[in-house]
Order: C-alpha cells, then structure tokens, then sequence
C-alpha cells in the first residue's frame, strides 16, 4: 500500500482522480435515469432500453472524436464545453420527457456524444504528473479499480435522487460531470497538457497494429461485461429475488477493486506484452464457472472471483497503449478503449439476451466465458505487433537503469 500512499501524496494526483471520478459518476447513473425517467413518463420497456442503448452508443462514438480533438487543442478547451453539452442534453431531456420523441431522442445522443472525455484524458497526464514509472502502473491500477466504484455507487445515486422526481436525477447526472470537470480543468497539469505533434492522417492512433489488436480484445472484454450484466437479471429472476442482480453486480465489481489494488501494489518487473495474456487467461477463467449458475451464496462468490482480474487487464493495457499509441495521439487512443469496451458491452447485452431465450439462465453465463476466451485468443494470434521495437526497448531499459540508480 505504500505506493498508494506516495502516489497519493504527489501534487496534483488526488486533485485529478478525484476530479475525473467525480465528472465519470454520470456514466454510471445516466442509462439507469433515463430509464427511470422514461417510465415516469408512461413510455414502455422497450422504448426506456432503446433510448438506455443511444445513450450507450452515442457515448461510445463520441469519445475518440473528442480525444481527438483533445490531443490538438488541449484539455480544457474540449472538457469544458462538452460537460456543459452533455449536462444541456440532460437538461432538455428533464424538460420535455419523451414527448415529442424526435428531440427527446436527440437530447440522448447529445447526453452521450458530449460526454466529456475525462478518462482518456487523466491516463495522459499521468505521465507528465507522475515521476516513475511505477507509480503510473500504480495509477492506472488505482484508476481502473475505482471506475468499479462509479458503477456501485452511481445507480445508488440515481435512485435516491429519482426519489425525489426522475427529473431531478437526470439533472443531477449533467451537474455532477460539470462539476468533475471543473475540478479537472482548473489544476495545472490540464491547462498545461497539450498533446505532441501528429500525422496528418484520418486513422489517428487505429494505424497503429498493436493498438488495433488490443482494441479487438477489449471490445471482446466488453462483450462478456455485456451479458454478465443481463445474465444477473435472469438469474434474479430465476431465484425470485429482485436484489440478487445488484449484489452480484457490486461482488464482481468488489472483485475488480481488489484485484486492480493488488495489481498496483507490486513491483511488476516483466514486460506488459507478455503478463497481458496471463491475465486474460485469468479473466476468462473467472467467467467460464458463472455457467453452472449454482445457489446465490456459492454464486456471489463466482462473482466475486470473476472480477478479479478485469482491473489489472485493464490496468496493463493501459500501459501498452502508451507505448503503442502513434505520437500525438494518446488521448485518442485511450479514449477509443472507452469505445471498444462500451460497443463490446451493446453487443453482449444483445447476445446474453438471445442466449438466455435459447438456452437459459446458463446460455445466458455462457457468453461471458466466450467474451473471455475470445478476448484472450485474440491477443495470442495477434500478440507479434504488441512487442516493443528495438529502438523501444532501448528506452525502456533506459529508463529502468534510471530508476534503479
């Protein structure tokens, strides 16, 4: 824990997490509050998730777009304005209620696409804030744990606020990633970043092929953190007990916790390109006993250990991206991990829920075991482009050498 701590008490290190948690807290509460907010309003089920989905897609699309924009004009030229677009979309969203449907739509993709992209945009500062190496690892791991947190504490928000009115929850959501923002974009490290010169070319950080491989992966990620969050529905419903679904929900997600502090707490010493397989192997292996779907004592601990090592894959991917990103495009590059998780996790909740029809409760579990194995065949076929040039590994001894003295 002692990284944590000195990690913690660098300058601006606390001041930038808990910024970026703060204004990331609406990823976590967005879908649900429009979902509550449509059914407040008398829409159906089906209209409440196609507008849930927009949302989902919507946010996918627009952060690499906006890191792009990022990497040219900086941060707060680029969080600020979206912060206050999305917090716009929820605004009129709150007003109108989904009548007429054409603008309520409209104000969802908004929502969505402006979104700000503070993610991407605090795993490129690390390295400008951060001295050593290790205490980046650190953060990433720290990072990619706490974003568990957002997806625990964030539908309780959005509950609590409903409680008042489903108007009330969904203003809160844009107010609380405006707020994030601010805390963000007035530290120094923001105002100072820009991104380094670039090609000019439309492809940004995808003409890089280690980045393209490690994006198919994660999308595969994401499609098993798709089904995982419907099969838990199904399974709910199944055992007859509406809270099963939120306690296996918060017992992978304790799990991630976990394991992302425990990745980040050791000294790492081999190569990123090679533990991330290991890793993977890990993950899928987690989600693969899911499918004997037992009773929910034995079923939370599954989900407890099914989540383990999600945090650390992400954590290690993290660092890749840094040295696999095309300069100048490092925020674009991270923002499109947001994307590929969130695509992979549109399509396995559309997978989980054919699965479920055809074979139940276990097919359901099924495809996230699948996402797994997939996510991990694809680095292993794809693992040649993810290895550091020479010229790469010269610096990176360079840089150890430098530590150790």
């Amino acid at each position: 824990m002692r990284t944590y701590v000195v990690f913690l008490r660098t300058p601006h290190a606390a001041r930038l997490l808990g910024g970026t948690l703060l204004g990331r807290l609406p990823n976590g509460m967005g879908a649900l509050a429009i979902v509550l907010h449509v059914r407040a309003q008398g829409g159906s089920y089906p209209l409440a998730g196609t507008l849930a989905a927009v949302y989902g897609l919507a946010t996918a699309a627009g952060q690499p777009v906006l890191g792009r924009v990022m990497d040219r004009l900086g941060q707060p030229q680029v969080l600020v304005p979206a912060a206050w677009a999305a917090a716009a979309g929820f605004g009129l969203l709150a007003l109108i209620g989904i009548s007429p449907l054409p603008v309520a739509i409209a104000a969802v993709v908004v929502a969505g696409f402006a979104t700000p992209p503070l993610e991407a945009g605090l795993r490129a500062l690390w390295t400008a804030v951060l001295p050593t190496q290790e205490q980046v690892r650190a953060a990433y791991a720290l990072d990619a744990a706490s974003q568990e947190v957002l997806f625990t504490v964030g539908p309780l928000i959005v509950v609590a606020a409903a409680a008042l009115s489903p108007e009330t929850a969904l203003l809160l959501s844009g107010a609380l990633g405006v707020a994030g923002t601010l805390v963000v974009t007035t530290s120094g490290p923001s105002r100072r970043w820009r991104g380094e010169p670039r090609a000019a070319d439309w492809a940004g950080p995808l003409r890089s092929p280690g980045l393209r491989v490690l994006l198919t992966s994660l999308g595969c990620a994401g499609i098993a953190l798709g089904v995982y969050s419907v099969a838990v529905v199904a399974y709910a419903e199944r055992q007859g007990s509406a809270a099963a679904s939120g306690m296996l929900l918060a017992a992978m997600s304790a799990g991630a916790l976990a394991g992302g502090l425990w990745y980040g707490a050791r000294t790492w010493t081999g190569p990123d390109h090679r533990r991330l397989p290991w890793l993977l192997a890990g993950l899928a292996a987690g989600y693969l006993p899911l499918v004997w779907a037992p009773a929910p004592p034995v079923m939370l601990v599954l989900a407890f250990a099914s989540g383990i090592f999600l945090a650390p894959v992400l954590a290690c991917a993290f660092n890749l991206i840094d040295r696999l990103a095309p300069r100048g495009t490092v925020t674009e590059a991270f923002a499109w991990v947001v994307a590929a998780i969130g695509a992979g996790a549109a399509l396995g909740s559309a997978l989980a829920g054919v699965a479920q029809e055809l074979a139940g409760v276990p097919g359901a579990f099924a495809g996230a075991g699948a996402g797994g194995l997939l996510a991990w065949a694809v680095i292993m076929l794809g693992r040649r482009p993810l290895r550091p040039a020479p010229d790469q590994i010269q610096v990176l001894n360079h840089i150890r050498d430098s530590q150790s003295s």
